[in-house]
């Protein structure tokens, strides 16, 4: 009522003129009156009368924890962190135990890129009591975008010793464990998830299970198990999909290729079916990356540290270079971060972009690279599609430097083909005509930035990566002005890795997939018509 009267008024008299008389009526009401036109702004959008309306509410009502909760919120809607932060500290101080003020502060963190702090708020909160299932998993959740799959991990670990028999729990411990590289402690909680809950399947568990081993024979019960899974699908794509991708890694696992690539192809057929990809956008994207937006003079480099680009094709050996380099100890890998896309679209679709515009998204995209973590001289990111905006990296980070990471095209497309992305930004994946675009878009792209771009472009071969790690990796520190250090008898980083190459880049070094699609050139002729070497 109170705001259909504020909108009467407004529309009359001007917002102005109708907040100021809204404040009077409110000064007769409780606090229920308050928060109710508070929401009625903020779903409005119009978060600065909110911000008004709540800064007179907690004087009028200095107690209520409910306003000043609400107030904390409008303030990280604003960006007014330092505020919020205050706040929620305070409600906190009183109310130790509340599971919504201690998301909201470790969102708020989390924004800030202070993951570490993040990571301490929520699990000091939910080491006093046990909570019930959802706050455990909106605190997991949280965590995981935190990227403290550590802390996520032990958090589940500690319910399901508590005596959890929630699936939902078991299944995104199982997730966690997988990236954090505990394959066989991944293996039993997926395990128990399949046994104990049909949705296990929309979770893609069984493609979980095949993606924690490599697979020596059929007698595996994974094999009998995945066939069953298969069976239980029903009508649900996505689920049938994931299964099939199972079943392919497993049979090429075995050298069964016939029976993967039959697979894969049913696989892709479905996924292909029902993920809408352009490859006419697509080349459209890349020429208008060719034309090259004017962006700007760059901006001065960050002190102490700059940030290390690691782009190519997906499956190209983004993963395991920036697995190698996070072992030294002035490098941190961050892995795969959506940052620079989404800014790099922000930016797109504000039209003009100016030096203040550049710096607001440097700060933001700064903000989840360095953390509060870390005092690394190199920080990763590993978005291997970042090769779209090499332009906007220089005029950010002039100080920035690329790793370009090459392999041989049938190769990269077998690899493509033969895994179910998690990301929308991988829907080429599922047709080779489409994956052929793409891959000529990156080569096209590149070969343009080294010529253009001031920043510093090395190229890694992915054959010779596999086939002389000593001297590759050699090449590539001396490139970074690293110290002296034997990457390979290093001590792997204990960090997640959440692509599809999790398991690979655990094991040794190897050459096999080196020609590997040569396997399925009879069986995938699409390998020869549609790509060369």
């Amino acid at each position: 009522m109170l705001m259909a009267e504020y909108a009467h008024a407004s529309a009359r008299h001007g917002p102005a003129s109708a907040r100021q008389a809204l404040l009077l009526q409110l000064e007769k009401c409780g606090t229920d009156d308050w928060l109710d036109c508070v929401r009625g702004f903020t779903v409005r959008g119009d978060t600065d009368s909110a911000s008004a309306l709540l800064l007179h509410a907690v004087i009028r009502f200095p107690e209520s924890t409910e306003l000043a909760y609400a107030l904390a919120g409008i303030f990280s809607l604003e960006k007014k962190y330092a505020a919020a932060e205050r706040l929620l500290s305070d409600l906190l101080q009183r109310h130790p135990d509340d599971v919504a003020m201690t998301i909201l502060l470790a969102k708020i963190f989390k924004d800030q890129g202070k993951m570490r702090a993040a990571a301490i708020t929520i699990r000091a909160v939910f080491a006093r009591s046990r909570r019930n299932i959802e706050d455990i998993i909106q605190a997991v959740e949280l965590l995981d975008e935190c990227s403290r799959k550590h802390d996520a991990a032990a958090l589940c670990a500690d319910e399901i010793a508590a005596g959890s028999t929630d699936a939902r729990l078991h299944a995104y411990t199982g997730m966690l464990e997988l990236q954090l590289g505990n394959f066989d402690l991944a293996r039993q909680y997926y395990l128990f998830a399949l046994g104990h809950d049909p949705h296990a399947l929309d979770w893609h568990a069984p493609l979980a299970l095949s993606s924690a081993q490599r697979y020596h024979d059929n007698n595996h019960p994974d094999f009998a198990l995945l066939q069953d899974c298969l069976q239980r699908t029903g009508s649900d794509d996505k689920a049938r999909a994931s299964i099939l991708f199972a079943l392919g890694k497993a049979h090429d696992d075995i050298g069964e290729f016939a029976d993967a690539a039959q697979k894969f192809r049913d696989a892709n057929g479905i996924v292909n079916r029902i993920v809408p990809w352009s490859r006419k956008n697509w080349r459209r994207a890349v020429e208008a990356r060719l034309a090259s937006r004017k962006l700007p003079a760059p901006l001065e480099p960050v002190k102490d540290f700059a940030p290390l680009f690691i782009v190519g094709a997906p499956r190209s050996g983004t993963t395991l270079v920036a697995e190698l380099l996070g072992r030294h100890p002035d490098i941190c890998n961050r892995g795969e971060l959506a940052w620079l896309p989404y800014l790099a679209q922000r930016l797109s679709l504000a039209g003009k972009i100016d030096t203040q515009a550049l710096r607001e998204v440097a700060d933001t995209y700064l903000a989840q690279l360095r953390q509060d973590d870390s005092d690394a001289r190199w920080m990763i990111d590993k978005q291997p599609l970042n090769f779209l905006n090499i332009d906007l990296i220089a005029a950010l980070f002039p100080n920035a430097r690329i790793i370009h990471c090459q392999r041989s095209s049938r190769d990269t497309a077998l690899s493509i083909w033969s895994q179910y992305f998690a990301g929308r930004e991988n829907d080429f994946a599922y047709d080779f005509a489409d994956i052929a675009a793409v891959l000529q878009g990156c080569d096209r792209l590149m070969k343009y930035w080294k010529k253009t771009s001031s920043l510093p472009i090395h190229t890694v071969q992915y054959e010779q990566l596999a086939s002389d790690p000593q001297n590759t990796l050699a090449a590539l520190g001396a490139w970074l002005e690293l110290g002296e250090l034997n990457l390979l008898a290093a001590k792997a980083e204990t960090g997640s890795v959440g692509t599809s190459s999790l398991w690979q880049v655990r094991q040794p070094i190897y050459s096999r997939s080196i020609g590997r699609w040569q396997a399925y050139a009879d069986y995938i002729p699409e390998l020869k018509q549609l790509l060369s070497e």
